[in-house]
């Protein structure tokens, strides 16, 4: 089996049991081997509605980063992807979140963005 298809699995399995709502957003990550990306999303509305998404190719993210090795492809990158959502999630009056790992093992990028989102005030 290839490595997509258990990632595939493992985000069919986690997304039976995760739900997002207004109150309580699901903030999902993407990760490719260049970028990450994070969103929050409200799974009640048909079809689900983004709410805002930041990643390392955002404008926020640039803004952010003056060193050439910080990306979105490295954990320094993931931090600061987290750092921003949780800002923005502030901003939008949303303080608790349900995490979506997106079939990701939680290591590496996706924890820290994760851990980087909790410092930032929300709320899992």
């Amino acid at each position: 089996m290839k490595v997509k298809d258990k990632r595939k699995r493992r985000h069919l399995r986690v997304r039976k049991k995760v739900r997002g709502t207004s109150e309580r957003p699901r903030l999902c990550v993407f990760r490719s081997n260049k970028h990450i990306y994070a969103s929050l999303i409200d799974d009640t509305c048909i079809p689900n509605k983004v709410i805002t998404t930041v990643s390392s190719l955002s404008p926020e993210f640039k803004k952010n980063v003056s060193d050439k090795n910080i990306h979105g492809g490295n954990i320094k990158g993931a931090e600061i992807v987290g750092a921003l959502i949780a800002e923005k999630a502030k901003e939008l009056g949303i303080e608790k979140v349900v995490f979506d790992r997106g079939g990701y093992k939680y290591t590496g990028r996706v924890k820290a963005l994760a851990e980087s989102a909790r410092k930032g005030g929300l709320k899992f």
